[in-house]
């Protein structure tokens, strides 16, 4: 097998293609030839040694993918050799192979798109953890999607629509407007040349948004947590822009606004059951064309670096993916 190795985490460009010994699955494993593998913010993050998780060095990165078995370990039922399966193993991604645990691998149907499936877990299961479940949204309500022209904010467009909601998008640009609103949102703002909150006034009629989707951070969070409606729930989803906001608790007081963290990984380990339900809506509803991933472009797996470079330029939308 091959794969891009990461053996100092100093960033993108000290990662190596390099040859390696196909592994054999262990108990409770599976090994997975990858035919497509999206790239994620997380994935730069990790080769840069910003990442919460440091896996032991060398690692290859790579934190989701889509392909089929060729191998099965001792203990695995629920997997056959020539399946195809989607799967979120946080690293291992961007090669030709990779071992993965049984219980993390999603079965998909024989003509899911593996393209597709390669940009499903991690932004819908995200999405839907924090809109369905720690957000309640409810028909009817409003939700702001910042950085809603990426992949987690066009999978939020999807999912809040989906559940009946007024969807407000925010982006970077008139063009990252565009899609969004190709994708159904009600409303958009370029916060790149209008002001978040004059604007949000404007779209809500001076009620605010009843739930603030942000995984942007930065200078954004403020003026969103200052415009939401009362009894509204702003979701922590990441920090894409970097910095890590510093909200006045006082916001929270005034707006009787509640701070709702979201980790999915952590509620897909501690709560398997309810995430398998979870993934089991969010199939349907594919299935149903009611969400489809927004590919950005594919990109041959040996254009990594090129990958990496077309993120941290912020000039995708949607997902970009890797095939081979």
């Amino acid at each position: 097998m091959q794969a891009w190795l990461c053996t100092t985490p100093t960033g993108v460009d000290a990662l190596q293609w390099t040859e390696l010994p196909t592994p054999e699955p262990g108990a409770g494993e599976v090994l997975v030839e990858i035919k497509a593998a999206s790239l994620n913010f997380p994935d730069l993050l990790i080769v840069q040694g910003k990442y919460q998780i440091k896996p032991p060095l060398p690692f290859v990165p790579g934190s989701e993918f889509a392909g089929v078995v060729r191998a099965v370990g001792a203990g695995v039922r629920q997997l056959q050799v020539g399946q195809h399966v989607a799967c979120l193993s946080g690293t291992g991604g961007f090669g030709t192979h990779v071992i993965a645990p049984a219980a993390a691998c999603v079965p998909l149907p024989a003509d899911f798109p593996l393209v597709d499936a390669a940009a499903f877990i991690m932004t819908y299961a995200t999405s839907h953890h924090a809109l369905i479940d720690r957000a309640q949204l409810a028909a009817g309500e409003t939700v702001l999607v910042l950085g809603a022209a990426g992949g987690v904010g066009t999978a939020a467009i999807q999912i809040a629509k989906a559940a009946g909601a007024r969807v407000i998008a925010a982006a970077s640009s008139d063009e990252k407007c565009a899609l969004c609103a190709s994708l159904g949102a009600d409303a958009t703002i370029n916060y790149g040349a209008a002001d978040l909150r004059e604007a949000l006034k404007a779209a809500t009629g001076g009620k605010g948004p009843d739930v603030v989707y942000d995984p942007v951070g930065g200078a954004l969070a403020e003026p969103a947590f200052r415009s939401i409606a009362w009894r509204g729930r702003y979701l922590v989803v990441g920090f894409a822009a970097g910095p890590i906001p510093a909200l006045p608790w006082n916001l929270a007081l005034l707006k009787g606004a509640s701070l709702v963290g979201v980790f999915w990984g952590d509620f897909a380990r501690r709560e398997p059951q309810a995430n398998a339900a979870m993934m089991a809506t969010l199939l349907e509803w594919y299935r149903q064309g009611k969400i489809k991933p927004v590919i950005d472009c594919t990109m041959e797996l040996s254009q990594l670096p090129t990958a990496y470079a077309r993120m941290g330029s912020r000039a995708v939308m949607g997902k970009l993916v890797l095939t081979r």
